[in-house]
């Protein structure tokens, strides 16, 4: 529909040039997951925050006391510290309308001999940023961060409470975003701004990561037939992975059918021995087991457990040094927007409105996310950012600069009806 002219003047006060130079600060702190630069970039945020007028909290996460909370999402990092970052701009009503939220960490930058340039000093091709967390997910934070200066640049006056939420260690279980909720931040509806490629996602899958340990027997490697390889004991049970990831993968729910397979179990990383003229004598697996959106993690464990199980019994050495099956690592929930919640209509609109076409389809993400955790406390949560995530953790990441303004004023439209203005 058309702008009124509040709203068009919120929008034009959008800075491109501002937005990409915002966007290349962020990029160029290595921020990965669990490194002393994950908090560093929480109080550089913390300074832009404050500079835009905003209530700041940054707070240093309680991680044993967090650790033994109920419903913890796990880790995979280890950290000495991290820090929680909120900017609220306080309105009518006892908490704000919208939280527009990002996670801040990367994962690493992974064979740097694929990278045409350095992953942590962004290069600018035309258009188009490349770097480590190009679209996966600074190109969202900067999105935020670029909506509110623009309505504080206008001059537009927001009459309910809006919520800028950073948050760490999203990419090994949801770290930051648990102790966000833990210390009471919350909103009547919030925008995760993942990329999302011009869709609306509103269901994202879970992920729960898993370790298997494997013995065996060691003996030199000239007389393999005295001992026992701990490999050739895994070799039945990935292929029994491999069979239970088809089995749970026949029935799929209808935000997740554009996807080959959209509940993988993949095993990441296989280890096993110490010495290559020896029989391995332990081997550990390492894998994620890929969830429905609406399933129970539970049900999910204990299939991959009678698996296991199952494999053990049917092999003589395993039946007397069965398999330890572990759930390590992230922990991921699915989570979703309830049917008939009117954040996904608001973000639609808002979207056709400032590209001046359809609006967004709606589908479902094949990965866990901070969605959960919101959608979990009650909090009507989508996925709506820029980037494809296809280019997320790879070689070469990138975003484009112009998605990220399309975003970002749709952002701004999205704040301005939720939180009303004038």
């Amino acid at each position: 529909m058309p702008l009124t002219s509040l709203e068009a003047r919120a929008v034009a006060a959008v800075d491109r040039e501002a937005l990409a130079t915002s966007l290349t600060e962020l990029l160029a702190v290595p921020s990965v997951t669990g490194s002393d630069a994950e908090s560093d970039v929480q109080h550089v945020l913390a300074k832009q925050l404050t500079a835009l007028g905003l209530d700041v909290d940054l707070w240093p996460l309680d991680l044993p006391g967090l650790a033994a909370t109920a419903g913890f999402p796990g880790t995979e990092a280890d950290r000495s510290e991290a820090w929680g970052l909120v900017g609220t701009a306080h309105g009518d009503g006892d908490r704000p309308a919208l939280v527009l939220q990002g996670h801040v960490d990367v994962v690493p930058a992974g064979d740097l001999s694929q990278w045409r340039s350095d992953p942590f000093e962004p290069t600018w091709r035309g258009t188009r940023v490349h770097a480590r967390g190009a679209c996966d997910m600074k190109a969202g934070v900067a999105a935020d961060l670029a909506a509110y200066a623009a309505i504080v640049r206008s001059g537009v006056r927001l009459h309910r409470g809006l919520a800028l939420q950073f948050v760490v260690g999203e990419e090994d279980g949801g770290l930051g975003a648990f102790g966000t909720l833990q210390r009471g931040h919350t909103a009547d509806a919030c925008i995760i701004t993942e990329p999302t490629s011009g869709t609306l996602v509103t269901g994202a899958a879970g992920a729960l990561t898993f370790t298997l340990e494997l013995r065996g027997l060691a003996t030199h490697a000239s007389t393999p037939y005295a001992g026992h390889s701990a490999l050739d004991s895994y070799l039945p049970l990935h292929r029994a992975l491999a069979e239970l990831s088809g089995r749970r993968n026949r029935t799929v729910e209808p935000l997740m059918r554009e996807y080959p397979v959209p509940y993988p179990i993949v095993v990441g990383r296989v280890r096993a021995g110490d010495w290559s003229s020896s029989v391995p004598d332990l081997l550990s697996a390492e894998g994620r087991l890929g969830l429905r959106i609406e399933e129970d993690p539970d049900d999910a464990r204990r299939e991959l457990a009678e698996c296991v199980a199952e494999v053990a019994a049917r092999d003589p050495f395993l039946r007397d040094h069965p398999p330890v099956l572990s759930w390590s690592g992230g922990q991921f929930a699915g989570g979703h927007l309830p049917a008939g919640e009117g954040l996904r209509e608001l973000v639609a609109d808002v979207h056709a409105d400032v590209t001046g076409g359809p609006r967004p389809r709606e589908r479902g993400a094949p990965y866990g996310s901070d969605l959960r955790l919101y959608a979990g406390a009650g909090i009507p949560t989508l996925h709506y950012g820029p980037g494809d995530v296809r280019l997320a953790h790879g070689p070469d990441e990138a975003v484009e600069l112009d998605e990220v303004l399309t975003v970002t004023r749709a952002l701004v439209l999205a704040v301005l009806r939720s939180c009303g203005a004038s």
